[in-house]
């Protein structure tokens, strides 16, 4: 029976191009119980789940780790980089934290992964189309690496560097100034794409905008290219996020805020979530003679990189 069963897995098997040794195959325990029985040794699905444990296939599903791209010079620089600042800020008592915004959400009656207890059948679209949204979601996310807290601003509009700037003003103004009354700086760890872009100059004029606005010395960290994976917001909140939204259909911006505020973990993990209801425009380009007149400061080790925003006041 045992060699028959080789044969089944051998006949209906692929092996991983990338790995070699590593074999999967995508028939049922009823299909392999089947095809035994054809060839003259039939076993109950049962004796296959044991079957297939004793050769070490188990069902897995792909795991997302594997970095995208080339891996560039500097990583390692960078991420030894982050960990100094991190370690610099946290030792005076400056605050850490780490921001991203989280994928948009339609609001409507559209499907979402994940399952949940009901009376009666769950119905959505057949098609997300967006013509058919009554709006979008943006959730805008901004960790404290300290306090393991962490606060969403929903926007409505567009995900641009003035959402961005401004996600992070509310959440100073709400928050941040209270937990930290005697801040003088603020330091960003964050990806280099999206609103939050380590190439275009409109997020550093934001940045420089809001530095000016709360008085603060902001500095940011980006993680080096294809490394998202390790920005601290993406693995300690938006998981936990995700998990306390499954399932359930945003009809209303309402019910999405109402889901991410009872994200919470064991180790003590709270999130609060307001909404900026205002409108953003996208494609803006830094104003005029911003370059020039800038007082954002890059480093002199990997300044792409890592800069910081001087308030005017300074």
């Amino acid at each position: 029976m045992e060699q028959n069963f080789l044969d089944v897995l051998r006949d209906h098997t692929a092996g991983d191009p990338m790995r070699e040794g590593i074999k999967w195959t995508n028939l049922s325990r009823g299909e392999i119980s089947r095809r035994l029985g054809e060839r003259g040794t039939p076993a109950g699905k049962r004796v296959v789940k044991q079957l297939l444990k004793k050769h070490r296939y188990v069902k897995r599903k792909a795991r997302k780790v594997k970095a995208m791209g080339p891996r560039h010079p500097d990583r390692n620089a960078q991420f030894e980089n982050i960990a100094r600042l991190k370690q610099e800020y946290l030792e005076a008592g400056q605050p850490v934290v780490s921001i991203d915004t989280k994928k948009k959400e339609l609001l409507g009656s559209f499907y979402r992964d994940g399952k949940l207890y009901t009376q009666e059948p769950v119905e959505v679209f057949d098609h997300d189309f967006p013509t058919a949204a009554s709006g979008a979601v943006f959730p805008h996310g901004i960790y404290d690496v300290v306090l393991n807290r962490a606060h969403i601003n929903l926007g409505t509009s567009h995900e641009t560097s003035q959402f961005a700037c401004d996600s992070i003003e509310r959440w100073w103004q709400q928050q941040g100034c209270q937990q930290y009354p005697q801040a003088t700086k603020l330091l960003l760890l964050c990806d280099g794409g999206g609103s939050n872009s380590a190439s275009r100059y409109v997020f550093k004029e934001e940045l420089q905008k809001l530095a000016d606005r709360l008085g603060l010395e902001i500095r940011v960290a980006h993680y080096p290219p294809y490394c998202s994976k390790y920005n601290p917001i993406e693995h300690r909140l938006f998981p936990h996020v995700t998990r306390a939204c499954q399932g359930v259909v945003f009809h209303t911006i309402q019910i999405v805020k109402g889901l991410m505020e009872q994200t919470k973990t064991t180790t003590g993990l709270r999130v609060t979530v307001d909404i900026i209801d205002q409108g953003y425009e996208l494609g803006r380009k830094c104003a005029k003679g911003f370059k020039e007149n800038m007082k954002i400061i890059f480093d002199g080790f990997l300044p792409k990189w890592n800069y910081r925003a001087i308030p005017a006041a300074t």
